[in-house]
């Protein structure tokens, strides 16, 4: 059975409205007959002008129009449902005597969904009738689902809106509290088991405030409230910060980090562009070996963009995995074990791109990754 077959089966008629617009009041009682039978709701008129009021006031689901009638025609009158705002959705089946192409085609300019020839026979009008009910039911569905989705999509984001804002605080502090209490401390103060609960602690609270971070600006970028604000900005101030952030989480696994960059002045959104080069830097530590080093540049490729690029010489990306690392979203675990949901490069294309730029990746499985970001350079 098909899908059109499977729809019509469902639909309840006594929920749609027929309007049977026709002078001959024996055509009307025919149709009236005909279409109670089959369970449709039926309201009638008897010209155009009665038509188009009846219409206003009933907002049938279908109507079945004579085509001559003596005050306006069909066509003139479907002319007139057409214009209003109301009533234009409303299906037109002309009933009509009328054959040539000459008419068929005027009727279809003038909104016809279709037509039926007099005399018309009851299996004919059925078919025609149930057609066009199944494409009034099948947008009813679709609006239904689309409203339902939008509210779906509306409470998701709500979620993560009020999660990452409502837990980033004390995930803040409590970051960093562990943060002070790991440096100050050590193996032989307190013992080297103790130490490492309190180590992977201190990372597990880098990680998840870092995952707050980025779900809250993900949810605020995907619902439209997240503004850039674009400014000059010299990327030899600011990548280095960012760089000097990551030295002491590096040196947890022995990493080494080497920044080469001179001064470069880019247009772009601090914030965002900050956000950016801290995602890169947080999986190039992740996903690398201890005792090995993470190489961050500035370059100039061309006369429009500058490149901010992170190197690392970790597990590299498998080449299916390539195409759709911006994408995909999916779970990764580092070679200490961190967990990644994978929303962070997510972030860094949605800021890209919104900020006139784009991210890239180079990868050899194995050998490491050099994830890179175009920025637009400051014109002059």
């Amino acid at each position: 059975m098909d899908a059109g077959n499977t729809l019509e089966s469902q639909i309840n008629r006594s929920d749609y409205k027929i309007l049977i617009v026709d002078d001959v009041v024996s055509n009307v009682l025919l149709l009236k007959i005909l279409l109670s039978n089959e369970k449709f709701q039926v309201c009638t008129a008897n010209c155009g002008n009665m038509c188009i009021e009846q219409a206003r006031a009933e907002k049938p689901d279908l109507i079945l129009l004579d085509v001559m009638m003596p005050d306006i025609s069909g066509f003139d009158t479907a002319v007139i449902l057409k214009k209003d705002p109301e009533l234009k959705e409303i299906p037109i089946i002309f009933l009509t005597a009328l054959n040539s192409p000459a008419d068929l085609v005027k009727g279809f300019q003038v909104g016809a969904n279709d037509f039926l020839s007099k005399p018309f026979n009851k299996e004919e009008l059925l078919v025609r009738v149930m057609h066009q009910i199944a494409l009034v039911a099948a947008k009813r569905l679709i609006e239904k689902q689309n409203r339902e989705l939008r509210a779906t999509i509306s409470n998701r984001d709500k979620m993560y809106s009020v999660i990452a804002h409502d837990l980033r605080s004390p995930m803040a502090s409590i970051r960093m509290v562990l943060n002070l209490v790991v440096t100050a401390m050590s193996p032989d103060i307190i013992g080297p088991e103790l130490f490492e609960l309190l180590d992977k602690a201190n990372k597990e609270s880098e990680e998840v405030h870092d995952l707050l971070d980025n779900l809250l600006k993900w949810t605020k970028s995907q619902t439209g409230r997240l503004n850039v604000v674009t400014q000059d900005l010299d990327l030899n101030d600011i990548i280095p910060g960012v760089v000097d952030i990551f030295e002491m989480i590096a040196a947890t696994k022995k990493i080494k980090l080497s920044y080469s960059g001179s001064s470069v002045v880019v247009r772009a959104d601090n914030d965002m562009l900050k956000t950016i080069v801290r995602n890169f830097m947080s999986n190039a530590i992740k996903f690398s070996p201890e005792d090995s080093t993470i190489e961050i540049s500035v370059t100039v490729p061309d006369a429009d963009f500058a490149k901010i690029s992170v190197r690392d010489h970790g597990v590299g990306i498998a080449a299916d995995r390539l195409g759709s690392i911006f994408h995909k979203g999916e779970t990764t675990y580092g070679t200490g074990g961190e967990e990644g949901s994978g929303l962070g490069l997510q972030l860094c294309q949605d800021f890209a791109i919104k900020n006139g730029g784009d991210v890239m990746v180079e990868s050899v499985e194995g050998e490491g990754s050099t994830f890179s970001v175009t920025v637009p350079l400051k014109k002059d």
